[in-house]
């Protein structure tokens, strides 16, 4: 059935929200925005992962996109792999999303008696920070607020094309992801309590406290260094040099990072410390070592055109923006 709303004047938050609330209509909705390209498969996928989020509260919707990007370090990031078709964000998605009657009735219950989000250590900064025009940031703050996830693809059935635009000034393909060709008859889903690929907004993983000898209660997880860190924890795992006592070390060599705590590798990248007990700390930042575990190998002759290339970009910004002010 085919349902026509007059949205072109209702402003971007606006109107993802009256065309969402079609699920109350309809019992669930599928949202695509109109530079996003789908995989065949992607509504098998949208349609098993609907039926499988009902009648579970920790889900609060559900994501055809997989982020392959840390939207807050802009370095490269993967779940874990642990054997399921699906990984568990406290991030909603909006390159293509989809949600239930009752997901979606939670979400505005919560979001009509909070019209202003006001800055919180529990959710990251910049999100809170994206303009008044996001729908997303709300949604965002409401699953960490509520203790619900988003149901994401370990493979995506969606892929945005980001085109020139309202936001953005050229086209890019920084968030093009790998898409699923093939088809198959049924999706493997983990429940929360089964999946190893659990991730709170700041892209940490919220199980890995189950690899560590303490209580996990009392730690804080910041291996992307991006976190405003809780007064009232004792440990802290972080790629941050601190001066506190270091209870064990890790590396960063396998992929994604999760691994290294997982598997044990020993190295001087990964520090858990004991915030209780300061301690001089003599080891320091290796940048070419971060660099190229983020992007692999980068040659001389690329980082040279890179460097230039960006600088003129950047000029080219500022001069627009400074022309569009006077």
């Amino acid at each position: 059935k085919k349902v026509n709303y007059h949205t072109s004047n209702l402003g971007l938050r606006n109107h993802i929200i009256k065309c969402a609330h079609l699920a109350i209509e309809h019992g669930s909705v599928i949202m695509f925005e109109d530079d996003l390209f789908v995989a065949p498969t992607f509504y098998r996928y949208a349609t098993e992962a609907l039926h499988f989020s009902m009648n579970k509260d920790y889900i609060g919707g559900i994501s055809l996109y997989n982020h392959q990007l840390n939207a807050q370090t802009h370095r490269n990031f993967s779940p874990i792999e642990d054997g399921y078709d699906n990984w568990y964000f406290q991030f909603a998605a909006s390159w293509g999303q989809g949600w239930t009657k009752s997901q979606w009735e939670g979400f505005i219950q919560w979001y009509e008696s909070n019209p202003i989000l006001e800055a919180k250590s529990s959710v990251p900064a910049n999100v809170t920070h994206w303009s008044e025009k996001s729908w997303l940031k709300f949604y965002v703050a409401y699953l960490i607020e509520t203790d619900k996830y988003f149901l994401y693809p370990k493979v995506a059935l969606s892929s945005n094309f980001s085109e020139a635009g309202t936001h953005n000034s050229s086209i890019s393909t920084a968030f093009q992801v790998t898409l699923r060709y093939e088809i198959q008859s049924k999706f493997n889903f983990s429940s929360l309590d089964q999946s190893k690929s659990v991730y709170d907004a700041f892209y940490e993983n919220m199980k890995l406290t189950e690899h560590l000898d303490i209580n996990s209660e009392k730690c804080c997880i910041d291996i992307h260094a991006f976190k405003q860190i809780p007064s009232n924890v004792r440990y802290l795992l972080s790629t941050k040099k601190l001066s506190y006592t270091i209870l064990k070390s890790f590396g960063k060599s396998l992929k994604p990072v999760d691994l290294n705590i997982i598997f044990d590798v020993p190295g001087k990248d990964i520090f858990l410390y004991d915030l209780s007990k300061p301690n001089k700390n003599n080891f320091s930042n290796n940048r070419y070592s971060e660099l190229t575990y983020n992007y692999k190998i980068i040659t001389l002759k690329d980082a040279t055109y890179l460097f230039f290339k960006i600088t003129l970009i950047r000029l080219g910004n500022l001069r627009r923006k400074l022309f569009s002010s006077n």
